[in-house]
């Protein structure tokens, strides 16, 4: 089955937003920033670390989009779904940072349903939507499952999980190579128990003896 990934967004809000956005930073991402410019997926993994870096591997080591649509669109505050390889400015992530998330927001919601119409009716009824993000939260799952139905899914393996945790784990099924599991977001449980703890990602090397 052809398969999107919809990425969840990093907040534009906080420690790192402001470490990102000071006038003051000099580090390369920064400058670029302020300048010409970088990728979506490179700024929101400066802001949101291992979660955002996870689901952005797993995405790209798993997707399988039908001919001319994206395979991974990230969500946006205000700005729709966005390829993670399109290019935005600092000007960009302080609109992002004045567009609350949330189903009640307009200026979240318009954008977002629009592009998701879009993308539903390019890649047909034989593609599925995997959310890699909360579905506990109506802010991603309302407005996705009105447009895309029973073909929005999510990977049961993040209920009950953190963020890092949730980072960790896609990590290492790119490791692996193994795909995770999916289900219909609709009528799916949302909450579970705490999973067992990841293990170490790559062994310790033994000492010698």
């Amino acid at each position: 089955m052809a398969r999107v990934f919809l990425i969840s967004p990093a907040s534009c809000n906080g420690g790192r937003a402001e470490i990102l956005m000071s006038p003051r930073a000099q580090f390369d991402l920064a400058l670029r920033l302020r300048k010409e410019g970088a990728s979506l997926g490179e700024a929101f993994t400066f802001l949101s670390g291992l979660y955002f870096r996870g689901k952005l591997a797993y995405a790209q080591a798993f997707a399988a989009p039908p001919a001319g649509v994206p395979g991974i669109l990230v969500i946006t505050s205000g700005g729709g779904l966005v390829p993670p390889e399109q290019t935005i400015t600092l000007k960009t992530l302080r609109r992002f940072a004045g567009v609350p998330i949330d189903a009640g927001e307009t200026r979240y919601l318009k954008p977002l349903l629009r592009d998701a119409l879009v993308v539903a009716e390019a890649a047909g009824p034989d593609c599925e939507f995997v959310l890699l993000g909360s579905i506990a939260s109506e802010k991603y799952r309302e407005p996705l499952g009105a447009v895309f139905g029973t073909r929005l899914r999510f990977p049961p393996a993040f209920l009950g999980r953190g963020d890092m945790s949730r980072g960790g784990l896609l990590l290492r099924c790119v490791d692996t190579g193994q795909e995770l599991e999916y289900a219909v977001v609709n009528g799916s449980q949302r909450h579970g128990p705490r999973p067992p703890r990841l293990g170490p990602r790559f062994p310790r090397p033994e000492r010698p003896s």
